[in-house]
């Protein structure tokens, strides 16, 4: 990636920016009971603020499996991370595809009001790795 650096923090600063964004959006669904659009957005704040940490580790990718993958082996296995944070990620990227493309899915509003909270912690650790 050939960025300077003032561009990157910028581009970085965006994504994180989307992430809050989301975060907020999610609330509006849940609260309108548009659950599966809900976990669809709580899946994509998550993956916004990956973005962000993919970019400040000079790592892009426009592949959500890849981003997954780098995610799991340079900040999960590696123990700077929580496991629970790579399984949160999985779990939202599952229910998402599954939602956008199976028919007839339906989720529960405890269960998308609990990945909204696991969303928010998961953003939240993110911003704060960038930080360091």
């Amino acid at each position: 990636m050939n960025i300077e650096n003032n561009d990157l923090n910028n581009l970085i600063n965006y994504r994180l920016k989307q992430a809050e964004e989301t975060i907020l959006d999610v609330g509006l669904l849940i609260e309108n009971n548009r659950l599966r659009s809900a976990v669809n957005r709580i899946y994509y704040g998550m993956f916004y603020s990956l973005l962000a940490l993919g970019l400040a580790y000079n790592y892009e990718t426009s592949r959500h499996s890849q981003l997954i993958g780098w995610f799991n082996k340079n900040f999960i296995n590696n123990g700077l991370l929580d496991k629970k944070y790579g399984k949160i990620l999985t779990k939202a990227y599952n229910r998402r595809t599954k939602g956008d493309y199976d028919i007839f899915v339906e989720y529960e509003k405890a269960t998308v009001e609990e990945m909204y909270g696991e969303m928010k912690d998961f953003i939240s650790t993110i911003k704060s790795l960038l930080k360091k």
